[in-house]
């Protein structure tokens, strides 16, 4: 079944900025175009912010931190966060139209991040009356009392990617409200529509203006932000090339700086693994969201006895797969989100031939009638696949699955961790024994041990090497947000 109700914020109009509270055109009058993916027909037209209206962001949220914002207590930041949950709740249906319209996702993927997103908001909410300092012993020969502060980092500079715009934008605000911070919250030029409507929705909550502000742009826009002199914290997701841009650009401020950047997942099924339960879940931990996942099972290693039958399993639950519009109640596999995305993914399906690698399906762009005027590519499996294949290096971010066999343990953990990434890994085994070794031995930001990818606000998601630095979840997340004042009192 389509659906073919539409949002209320896709409305012909074109979007504006959202800074200090009210909707504003970029100073230039420039705009910039958003298309769907399914169909290539325009959804939007955006203001295109340039450095002039990304110093007027960052001015309105210096001026909300230290004036109105300053006075909320930690219980009524918390009554802001609880009600910007209910209010999300309400218009999450529309929510999620925007971003399956904008970037692809289909419809009941997007749909069933509801659950994830309430938690989420509820669990930052509950984050705000929970900040606390701690009182120290000292050995100063003058009798002082010592103890510490929990403060607000301050003005904080968010930029999200374009492959879950309204979850992304939610886990930058939502430690930024807790913790009494202000932010300028840059989304993905591919998918800005929902983070515009979710800042509209904190000023309904309670927000004062200028707390949260919203600026639509390029990479631009972005390094603006990273480089501005009176952002105190950036807080990146995206590749990691933009990353290295990010760090160099807040370098001269020395800004603090979370990183969730790209991966190269190891994903390992043992001989002695439950074989029916691993098939789909290593297969999804590729495809879903057509692979547009940052901590995406793609390397995906199966001892020799099971290999080919793996092999088989996977490629035949790929071909299974309904491939269609995003907004297709059926579809399981969306759409590339752009043009320029399909390009890079097409790439790499040509390259993995080149390099020797057996492409057992997929490989191809899907064609003929709709399909004609968006960005699908079937889901790829590649098999025999050598470690120093680009395919098996390089972060493709489509739905294309690297199979590689191993032959014993020592072998695969090694394997795995020859990667400059190190976002993600999963393990399949019966043996506890087995399992848990390879989690302490695997450099990974998150192990899933007999399942692939599950995410909640209360366990700490990042990265080790050149996956980045930080975390987002747990005690950590809030962390980032906070600085600590040392206090000496003499009695």
């Amino acid at each position: 079944m389509i659906e073919t109700r539409r949002p209320t914020f896709i409305d012909g109009k074109p979007k504006k900025l959202l800074i200090d509270g009210r909707p504003v055109d970029a100073l230039s009058g420039e705009t910039f175009q958003s298309f769907s993916p399914s169909t290539g027909e325009l959804v939007a037209e955006l203001a295109l912010a340039g450095a002039e209206d990304v110093d007027r962001a960052v001015r309105a949220a210096r001026a909300a931190f230290e004036g109105p914002w300053s006075r909320f207590k930690p219980a009524e930041r918390q009554a802001v966060l609880l009600k910007l949950a209910d209010l999300v709740d309400a218009e999450f249906d529309d929510l999620a139209l925007l971003d399956c319209i904008e970037m692809g996702r289909p419809i009941t993927a997007a749909r069933g991040l509801r659950g994830m997103l309430q938690r989420s908001l509820r669990h930052f909410a509950g984050a705000a009356t929970a900040i606390h300092g701690e009182t120290l012993s000292n050995s100063f020969p003058v009798d002082l009392l010592s103890y510490t502060l929990r403060e607000p980092v301050g003005v904080v500079g968010a930029i999200i990617p374009w492959n879950g715009p309204l979850f992304s934008a939610a886990w930058k605000v939502g430690p930024v409200l807790a913790t009494g911070c202000a932010i300028v919250l840059k989304p993905a030029e591919d998918a800005s529509l929902s983070p515009l409507r979710f800042g509209e929705l904190c000023l309904e909550a309670g927000v004062p203006p200028g707390v949260v502000n919203v600026v639509t742009g390029a990479g631009e826009t972005g390094g603006a932000l990273s480089a501005h002199p009176d952002v105190d914290k950036i807080a990146f997701t995206g590749s990691c090339e933009t990353g290295q841009r990010i760090i160099a650009a807040s370098a001269g401020t020395v800004k603090k700086v979370t990183m969730e950047l790209g991966g190269k997942s190891p994903n390992i099924i043992f001989a002695d693994a439950d074989l029916d339960m691993a098939t789909p879940a290593a297969a999804m931990g590729v495809f879903n969201n057509s692979g547009q996942v940052c901590a995406a099972g793609t390397r995906l290693f199966v001892e020799r006895p099971v290999y080919e039958d793996m092999v088989q399993r996977i490629a035949a639950f790929a071909k299974a797969l309904k491939i269609g519009p995003s907004l297709d109640t059926d579809t399981q596999i969306g759409p590339l989100v752009s043009a320029r995305q399909y390009a890079r993914v097409s790439s790499y399906l040509e390259l993995g031939p080149m390099e020797g690698a057996r492409l057992v399906t997929g490989g191809e762009r899907v064609t003929g009638g709709a399909f004609d005027k968006g960005h699908w590519v079937a889901p790829t499996i590649f098999a025999d696949v050598k470690d120093e294949m680009r395919i098996a290096r390089e972060e493709i971010f489509g739905p294309v699955s690297c199979i590689m066999p191993f032959d014993d343990f020592d072998e695969v953990i090694a394997r795995a961790n020859a990667t400059r990434f190190g976002l993600a890994g999963g393990v399949w085994t019966k043996d506890i024994g087995k399992a848990m070794t390879a989690v302490k031995r695997i450099r990974a930001g998150s192990i899933w041990v007999n399942h692939y990818f599950a995410m909640d606000p209360s366990v700490p998601f990042g990265g080790y090497k050149m996956s980045g630095f930080g975390r987002e979840g747990g005690a950590e997340h809030i962390d980032a947000y906070l600085q600590t004042k040392g206090v000496w009192i003499r009695t």
